[in-house]
């Protein structure tokens, strides 16, 4: 290990992926170079808000020994304390990530080994985001055949089971005569905020949706059904006692109130997943204590590693299995591997299949994916980097003034 090792520089890339994905880069007096994905949160939040964050707390880290991770992240915290979580949190996590890197590329280890890992080599996928990226807004960029009915989107079920995934993830989708789409008042892209109201004909929607998926594939494949923040409680709760008897693995939600998603649990006869959007143990503590949820969903992008760590360990205390929230870029998906590679309490990891074509060309190794498991390598650090030029090639396409 180099004895006198120290940041003397930094990067951000966005590339375009269909949507912006978005990389840092730390930088070494020695051959070594730490990364990280940062990819999630929408495009002018991240490459305006977020980015700016990351670039205002590394610059004075410029100098310092990237290997001495825990003090670093302890100033960090101290330097946000008082506008804690958020952007600031999110920040942290990608700069402590690419530290990780550093550190265990330095050891000529995978990161994992850092923390006593690995507990498992193979990692349980499920195939998220079903049929998203090959309706109507999605499927030309992603090259994929249009997905134009209900009919063609439980067909299109085969493709995971043929693929060797135990389990699929699907948003709410709606079909018309000009084919399907989302549905997501609650960013904005349909009418229906703030109020978020569950009308008879998209109650109905669901349970149609939802019903032919389970007839089509039997018990083959466990079915997760990701709400977001689409409905208030109650129509969450209708919506969970009309699905009662089809199975579903998790109900998915984004609830920032532990009493709330506590009642929806209480009422609901299906288990209840969430709690993607929070940073740090502490804001997690009050949900596993209250017993709010079934299965804690953590975003080690966003959370960083060590924060990500403490908080599958709070969850394990109350006998609950974590799975990592990872949509997004290769990198993503190795940090989140590494993750659930370390942590003894993993129910199964998220991962978009569909992807541009290109996506590959941004990383140096492809992932090494057979039967619905990923597999892991000890290779040093997170097992692959950034391509710069591949990045470089493809700035963002949406263009956010």
């Amino acid at each position: 290990m180099r004895r006198f090792l120290k940041i003397i520089d930094f990067e951000i890339f966005h590339a375009d992926a269909g949507r912006s994905f978005s990389f840092l880069k730390v930088v070494t007096n020695s051959e070594i170079v730490g990364w990280s994905e940062f990819t999630g949160i929408s495009e002018i939040l991240r490459r305006r808000g977020l980015t700016a964050v990351i670039e205002s707390l590394l610059n004075p880290l410029v100098g310092r020994d990237p290997r001495h991770i825990e003090r670093i992240s302890s100033d960090l915290q101290t330097a946000t304390r008082q506008s804690p979580s958020g952007l600031n949190h999110q920040a942290i996590g990608a700069i402590q990530n690419a530290l990780l890197d550093i550190k265990a590329k330095s050891l000529e280890l995978p990161v994992y080994a850092l923390f006593g890992g690995p507990v498992r080599h193979r990692i349980p996928l499920y195939w998220s985001h079903f049929a998203l990226y090959r309706l109507r807004r999605g499927f030309e960029i992603h090259k994929k055949k249009e997905i134009k009915t209900l009919d063609d989107m439980v067909s299109h079920a085969q493709c995971v089971i043929n693929a060797g995934y135990s389990a699929l993830k699907t948003k709410i989708h709606y079909f018309d005569s000009t084919g399907g789409t989302g549905y997501f008042p609650c960013f904005g892209s349909e009418p229906g905020a703030p109020e978020l109201n569950l009308s008879p004909s998209m109650f109905k929607n669901i349970v149609d949706q939802m019903s032919s998926l389970r007839d089509a594939v039997g018990d083959e494949l466990d079915l997760i059904l990701d709400l977001n923040s689409n409905f208030k409680a109650d129509g969450v709760i209708r919506i969970a006692n009309a699905l009662r008897d089809l199975n579903i693995r998790w109900l998915e939600i984004d609830v920032l109130d532990a009493d709330v998603l506590r009642d929806i649990r209480e009422k609901s006869p299906i288990p209840i997943g969430g709690c993607e959007m929070i940073c740090s143990a502490q804001s997690y503590a009050p949900f596993f204590v209250k017993r709010s949820l079934d299965v804690p969903l953590i975003d080690v992008c966003w959370n960083g590693l060590l924060e990500s760590v403490k908080i599958a360990n709070i969850a394990d205390v109350f006998d609950l299995n974590i799975s990592p929230h990872n949509f997004t870029g290769y990198l993503s998906t190795q940090i989140n591997a590494h993750f659930s590679a370390l942590v003894p309490n993993l129910e199964i990891m998220e991962i978009d299949v569909d992807e541009v074509p290109w996506l590959e060309e941004f990383f140096t190794e492809p992932l090494n994916i057979e039967n619905g498991e990923l597999i892991l390598t000890d290779k040093p650090g997170w097992g692959m980097d950034v391509n710069e030029e591949a990045v470089r090639k493809r700035p963002p396409r949406i263009d956010i003034g």
